[in-house]
């Protein structure tokens, strides 16, 4: 357990300070790459039918396959390494435990990507900054105005706190990157595949629904954290209204899990998010969360940012004092 503990610890600092380089390998990318090519070779198969009730049949149990496959093999490549690490040496194990529980966490790649979004805007303008916050939403971005490029930036950060921090952390504490892995593995594919449209509706149900479950308890562990963190942060985060509009708007999203951060980012900062966006094309219309206190600034970007790495020190705190204590 010490072992753990230190590769645990070791992997956040990581994380703090390396990010995620372009040019470094990443297993999540090769586990994304898994996720492509499984997803072409099953659809395929089921897209060879001429029965519209049997392609419907196939997809949802080649989804099933899809799952079944990515999980075991992201799984159990993570547990050979892990064990095969430990097995030559216990430093050595350390070590590469602390890589891969580094590759879980993505607190300073999401710090990084949102304020490419915020240096776009204040150095280059409104083009570029559509340009920069395409790359981490899944929204149209070409007709967005500034506010609505820092409010796309600001919703992907406190969305992120959650799927892209809390959770592979609490996931790690309790089952090293095994269970990190395989976080990250249903993750992924749900970003991949769980689409309502003609294409994934069948195919990515059962992957789409795995990440509901497997984020139901770290999104509200998240929302209560960042909650907490309002408390340490100064005038610019109102913990009250955190409380208040996330008890009211916790639930303002198709997902069960998405609202739960965003709804207190948008209380402690005094900020209306979400709202109709556009799709392909097609606008959604989807309620909004939070109040419209104020107008959203270029600085809310950073606001995001420190709340988020806030959640995170004090999720790895209590992460740790936990650990420390089943020694």
């Amino acid at each position: 357990m010490i072992y753990h503990l230190m590769a645990f610890v070791a992997g956040f600092v990581l994380d703090l300070f390396l990010g995620d380089p372009i040019n470094w390998p990443h297993p999540i990318r090769w586990i994304g790459s898994l996720i492509g090519f499984t997803t072409r070779e099953l659809l395929d198969r089921a897209d060879r039918s001429l029965d519209t009730d049997s392609i419907h049949k196939r997809k949802r149990l080649y989804g099933l396959f899809l799952v079944i496959i990515v999980i075991t093999i992201s799984g159990g490549i993570s547990f050979l390494l892990l064990f095969s690490a430990y097995t030559i040496n216990t430093l050595l194990g350390v070590i590469i435990e602390a890589i891969m529980t580094y590759y879980c966490l993505a607190s300073k790649s999401l710090y990084s990507e949102s304020m490419k979004v915020f240096h776009a805007l204040k150095n280059e303008g409104l083009d570029s900054g559509r340009r920069a916050v395409s790359m981490i939403v899944g929204r149209d971005t070409v007709n967005l105005d500034q506010n609505g490029v820092i409010k796309a930036a600001v919703e992907t950060v406190a969305e992120n706190t959650s799927d892209g921090v809390i959770a592979p952390m609490i996931y790690l504490a309790i089952g090293g990157p095994v269970l990190g892995f395989i976080y990250k593995a249903i993750n992924t594919m749900d970003s991949m595949v769980g689409y309502k449209n003609d294409k994934y509706m069948d195919f990515g149900r059962i992957a789409a629904k795995l990440d509901d479950i497997a984020n139901f308890i770290p999104a509200r562990i998240s929302a209560l954290l960042m909650i907490i963190s309002c408390l340490f942060l100064g005038s610019h985060y109102s913990f009250f209204s955190a409380i208040r509009i996330y008890a009211r708007d916790r639930y303002n999203h198709s997902s069960p899990n998405s609202a739960h951060t965003e709804s207190v980012c948008a209380g402690a900062l005094g900020l209306r998010l979400a709202g109709p966006a556009s799709y392909f094309g097609k606008t959604i219309n989807k309620p909004f969360i939070g109040d419209n206190i104020r107008t959203i600034q270029l600085d809310d970007i950073k606001r995001a940012n420190v709340l988020m790495f806030a959640t995170a020190f004090l999720c790895q705190i209590i992460c740790i004092l936990i650990l420390l204590l089943a020694i």
